[in-house]
């Protein structure tokens, strides 16, 4: 029997920032803490802790994020298939993002509490959670 995936709730909120596909990335952006940016043919989208302000199209706040204790093996299957899986049954939406190491699941802060309950009822193991319940 494996080991039970662990997760960890990251301190910080988030934001999701649409921009313009030829928008440059904020400077303010690229010297801040944990951020992702990903750039498409159609956007160009940044992750950030919310207390960066950035003059963006669009932004969805006020999220909070679990990071999957890593580092994972590229051989590893299914990890975010079965995140997903357990929040969805729970009706918790979710924006996943991936680094060479671990992943990264963000819920809406409103619903951390929700998800996070959600997951231990699947079998994960959530650290730095404190329940309001």
């Amino acid at each position: 029997m494996s080991k039970p995936l662990q997760l960890s709730v990251l301190p910080q909120r988030f934001s999701v920032h649409r921009f313009a596909v030829d928008s440059p990335v904020p400077t303010e952006v690229l010297n801040s803490g944990i951020f992702s940016v990903m750039r498409t043919e159609d956007e160009l989208s940044i992750v950030c802790e919310s207390s960066l302000t950035l003059n963006s199209d669009q932004v969805e706040t006020d999220w909070s994020a679990l990071k999957v204790t890593g580092p994972l093996d590229f051989a590893l299957t299914g990890i975010l298939a079965g995140l997903a899986t357990a929040l969805a049954e729970a009706g918790i939406s979710l924006f996943a993002l991936s680094t060479y190491d671990t992943d990264y699941v963000l819920v809406k802060s409103k619903q951390l509490s929700q998800a996070c309950m959600a997951l231990n009822s699947a079998g994960y193991i959530v650290e730095n959670w404190v329940s309001d319940v």
